[in-house]
């Protein structure tokens, strides 16, 4: 990281964002910016392209026109940087079910930079999945199973949060859990942006929306 994004704000931005797929615009000149400890909820109907945005947001996808901005650079610039500061759980669970949870996250934090402050068991106890550390992935439940996608968060030090659907599969105890974890992480100066077709109840931080048109 050179110095110049080093000393940037911690600053999340889409600039004049424009997705096209099949020769369909789904949005055009999409823009907004993040500052620390903000949360932005984006919603929309289905094929809107939430999905399509958040995977741009990540740098998994090019945008037809428009560039997202991290510490003030284009994150396609600054591409292994970025990567270690954004952590990202989409609609799937991205997990291997071959491997136990523990193993799984793992190999996460091999790919990432992990948070030194909390174990992996710590981790998958804060998630509810105590007693289930040691199991193959393919033999838990759809919700354990987004709890060990989930608990990414908790072993990944990164500063910007990016979630496609994480109530998926949860039950009440499981959604009230994330939006701890989205409390907490807003407290310690995070951003996350999400999309979800739930209402998210969040008490101790403010919670933007921008909606996307059908």
């Amino acid at each position: 990281m050179d110095s110049t994004t080093a000393n940037a704000p911690d600053r999340f931005e889409a600039l004049d964002l424009h997705c096209v797929r099949h020769d369909r615009t789904l949005f055009a000149g999409l823009s907004f910016s993040l500052a620390p400890g903000q949360i932005l909820q984006i919603e929309g109907p289905n094929g809107s392209g939430k999905t399509s945005l958040l995977r741009m947001l990540c740098g998994l996808l090019q945008p037809a026109q428009g560039e997202v901005r991290w510490r003030g650079l284009d994150i396609q610039a600054q591409r292994a940087e970025f990567l270690a500061d954004v952590a990202y759980v989409g609609h799937l669970q991205g997990i291997k079910e071959d491997l136990t949870p523990r193993e799984n996250l793992r190999m996460v934090q091999s790919l990432g930079r992990a948070r030194t402050s909390i174990s992996l068991d710590q981790a998958l106890a804060q998630v509810g999945l105590y007693g289930f550390e040691d199991l193959p992935s393919r033999t838990l439940s759809a919700g354990q199973r987004r709890r060990v996608a989930l608990a990414r968060l908790l072993v990944l030090d990164a500063r910007v949060w990016v979630l496609d659907e994480p109530f998926t599969a949860l039950d009440r105890a499981g959604k009230a859990l994330i939006e701890s974890l989205l409390e907490m992480h807003s407290r310690n100066d995070g951003i996350a942006v999400l999309t979800t077709h739930q209402p998210v109840g969040l008490t101790q931080c403010a919670l933007l929306s921008l909606q996307l048109a059908a």
